[in-house]
């Protein structure tokens, strides 16, 4: 399932593969410890406070709330032909941190601090990527 997630992928099995599965179907998921109840984003297959690996997916509002954002001139490789684009971290409320490619707000209505909604997003004119999510305007 994980092909479906980007251009250059280096985990041919990973307990949260189904991650992409959820992307595609348009949910954000994270994954919530069986033990300790800490959600975390993006999943994690072992708790980052308790270390326990028993853990589920968890559904999250897509609300965030934007941290640092960047405008990429220099792409890396395999992204020159988008750039310049803009991308944003931003604090999810259930738990966890997200990158994200912003979409359709001009650099200069970026403010840090703003509401967001993040949303998964497929890529039907691009072949080496599927799945992925951007920071919108609520």
């Amino acid at each position: 399932m994980f092909k479906w997630f980007g251009k250059v992928n280096f985990v041919p099995y990973t307990k949260v593969g189904e991650f992409a599965g959820h992307l595609k179907n348009g949910k954000i998921m994270g994954t919530k410890c069986k033990k300790c109840g800490t959600v975390t984003f993006p999943p994690r297959a072992d708790c980052e406070k308790c270390m326990e690996s028993d853990w589920e997916f968890h559904q999250y509002s897509g609300k965030a709330k934007l941290v640092t954002f960047t405008q990429i001139s220099a792409a890396p490789t395999g992204f020159e032909d988008m750039a310049p684009y803009t991308i944003g971290v931003a604090d999810l409320p259930e738990g966890g941190r997200v990158l994200a490619w912003v979409k359709d707000i001009d650099l200069k209505d970026l403010r840090i601090g703003m509401d967001m909604k993040l949303v998964p997003r497929i890529f039907e004119e691009i072949p080496e990527i599927k799945l992925y999510y951007t920071l919108e305007k609520p």
